[in-house]
């Protein structure tokens, strides 16, 4: 499946979660993250979306590294039942909260 259409299928179950979810640009710094996803308790996560077998190139790994170094959690996602279990499990972490 192409990288399009699991972003689109995973933002659409994050937006029936009530979560939001930008397409995150960052002019001048390549490799960010494709989105950002905030709960409504204000948890906040990006994902990399990648086609099926998809892998993350040297840039991506280092702004990556970069964003988790400051405790924000980074998910690679190239699957859309592996998206959707993110999204369900940031759910269930978010009620025990």
């Amino acid at each position: 499946m192409l990288e399009k259409e699991i972003e689109k299928r995973v933002c659409e179950h994050a937006k029936e979660m009530k979560i939001l979810n930008y397409k995150f640009v960052s002019p001048g710094h390549i490799g960010v993250p494709d989105r950002m996803f905030i709960t409504p308790k204000g948890y906040t996560f990006f994902i990399e979306f990648k086609r099926n077998g998809g892998k993350t190139t040297p840039m991506q790994d280092r702004e990556i590294a970069r964003i988790r170094a400051r405790g924000i959690p980074v998910h690679i996602v190239d699957d859309v039942d592996q998206g959707i279990g993110l999204i369900d499990g940031v759910m269930v972490f978010e009620c025990a909260r």
